[in-house]
């Protein structure tokens, strides 16, 4: 069950996170030649923290399968961690302006002009909902992930080569006793 519900919410967080970052986080107006000019900022533009996070917590979210003991606590810690970035970095955007304050000073041409009329949205509380979800992930990986299923071994090289056997000898007469040379990666033509 565990399992299931850090699936989810791993995944789940790292889509809501990348998709509130593409969204606008803030907008405002600049004086451009006596009228106001309307300025926006996506998430992305004020910081491309909570997306670089959330792409690691699904990276973190995948590999916690493919290892095993101590390096799936330390996978599922960076999970946990990259959730926690993800939400501090989205709150710490909430209310940033200075990237519509750059935007303003591109846009009138004066390198002091500041936005006006700063309003905000919902969409890095989004984000940071989203990097919930994957901190929620990552402490149900470090809570439960001992007792989760990992990758399968079977094709996993041991330490120790086994001995090869010995083929069977080739009658060049008998086609199907080529044929089974060559599979076997053999030459049936070298004696």
């Amino acid at each position: 069950m565990s399992l299931a519900v850090a699936l989810l919410c791993g995944a789940l967080g790292a889509a809501v996170a990348l998709l509130s970052t593409r969204q606008r986080w803030s907008e405002g107006t600049v004086t451009v030649a006596g009228g106001p000019f309307p300025l926006i900022a996506k998430g992305s533009d004020v910081t491309g923290v909570p997306a670089a996070l959330a792409i690691v917590g699904l990276a973190a979210l995948v590999a916690v399968f493919a290892v095993r003991r101590a390096g799936r606590f330390v996978v599922a810690g960076l999970l946990a961690l990259s959730g926690a970035g993800t939400v501090a970095a989205a709150l710490l955007g909430a209310s940033d302006s200075s990237a519509l304050d750059e935007k303003a000073a591109q846009a009138s041409g004066d390198t002091s002009a500041t936005v006006q009329a700063l309003t905000h949205t919902a969409w890095p509380y989004v984000a940071a909902v989203g990097g919930v979800l994957i901190l929620l992930a990552g402490l149900l990986a470090l809570r439960y992930g001992r007792l989760w299923p990992g990758m399968s071994g079977r094709y996993e090289r041991g330490g120790a080569s086994r001995p090869r056997r010995e083929a069977p000898a080739t009658d060049p007469d008998r086609p199907e006793d080529l044929w089974k040379a060559l599979d076997r990666g053999e030459d049936p033509t070298g004696a």
